[in-house]
């Protein structure tokens, strides 16, 4: 793809994981739809996930994160985050950006500082919903802030956003309008740890569906289950056993229809997973990472669990027992999980894209 001379041009920002990427190829899409040429800057790590990226062009500029566990790291850190913003503040100024818009993640970083020392229109998107470090950083300076869920932790005093919602894939969207299975018959689960929290959801919830449910139950469902490669085995010979018949792989890669084929999601609650779930609108059972940076995972989850939608469970309670009787209890009532399905979907949003287009035009000063 090639820059278009005369069309403004909007250089995004995002990096670090799949969980930034995703949101901003979202509002990417939405953009080039609009006749904008995009820009990419970010880091090797963040370029991993930017081989589909809809980008009129991609820069690679240096990023690090930094550790304060490692406080010797500290001097080496920052000189390499100068270096990347010098390196992206030649870029804005040679291909004449407009608007530079902020995803989150360190690799956004360059980006976002050099739209600062050049004063260019800049917003930033928080898909989580407590305010990332970078976005923190940038909080203050920014013309918008706009947010994934309706509340947003960590704002400077005096700042609010705006609860646009996560921009979503087209395969996700064009999957809003599947109906909710019936249940009268076999019952879906599709059970997603994302890459950082599958393997205790490889130990646990195997031996809750297969030793913690009544056998004309467990006869019913079907398993489609992410599976660390290394688990993969012992997951099998535990669903073996038990004949219960399940589908395991180390990666989806048709995760929209798995969430729309659902009757149960049993998932980690990042922003991009919660966000898909309720686009589509299927109950779940959201299992925050504990590790997750200011626990954010467990206040993305707030968003369907305070609609009906959700059960939160809580990574130190997941005994098998304890899950088994919950799933006993969700699949057992139809009506419920229907009832769910719909305050999901109701929770949930695919014109996040747009709206976010909307008000980057806004700032941009481009009439339509």
């Amino acid at each position: 793809m090639t820059e278009q001379d005369d069309a403004p041009l909007v250089v995004i920002g995002a990096g670090g994981t799949g969980g930034h990427m995703f949101p901003a190829a979202a509002f990417a899409a939405e953009m080039r739809t609009r006749g904008w040429s995009v820009g990419l800057i970010s880091d090797v790590r963040g370029l991993r996930y930017a081989e589909n990226f809809p980008a009129d062009w991609k820069n690679e500029v240096d990023a690090a994160s930094p550790n304060l566990r490692k406080p010797w790291t500290l001097p080496a850190t920052a000189l390499k985050l100068s270096k990347g913003v010098g390196q992206a503040a030649k870029l804005l100024k040679t291909h004449r950006a407009r608007l530079v818009a902020g995803f989150g993640g360190y690799p956004a970083y360059p980006a976002l500082a050099a739209a600062k020392r050049l004063k260019l229109p800049m917003l930033i998107h928080e898909q989580n919903a407590v305010l990332g470090r970078v976005n923190r950083r940038f909080a203050r300076v920014a013309d918008e802030i706009v947010g994934g869920f309706e509340t947003l932790e960590r704002l400077p005093s005096g700042r609010k956003h705006l609860p646009i919602g996560n921009p979503v894939r087209a395969p996700i969207a064009a999957q809003r309008e599947t109906v909710y299975p019936p249940t009268d018959g076999q019952l879906r689960i599709f059970i997603t740890g994302g890459s950082q929290g599958a393997r205790i959801l490889g130990e646990a919830l195997p031996l809750a569906l297969a030793n913690h449910l009544p056998p004309m139950l467990r006869a019913r469902i079907k398993v489609f289950q992410q599976v660390r490669e290394e688990q993969i085995n012992a997951v099998r010979a535990i669903y073996d056993k038990a004949k219960l018949d399940a589908e395991l792989q180390p990666f989806f890669d048709d995760m929209p229809e798995q969430i729309a084929k659902a009757h149960l999601v049993i998932a980690r609650s990042g922003a991009g997973t919660v966000s898909e779930i309720a686009a589509i609108g299927r109950p779940s059972m959201l299992i925050p990472l504990k590790i997750a940076m200011d626990n954010h995972q467990t206040a993305n989850a707030a968003s369907l669990v305070d609609a009906g939608a959700a059960d939160l469970i809580d990574e130190d309670n997941l005994y098998p027992a304890l899950i088994g009787e919950l799933i006993k209890i969700r699949l057992e009532d139809g009506e419920d999980l229907r009832a769910r399905a719909r305050a999901a979907k109701e929770a949930g949003t695919v014109t996040a894209a747009s709206d976010l287009a909307d008000l980057a035009e806004k700032i941009a000063g481009v009439e339509r």
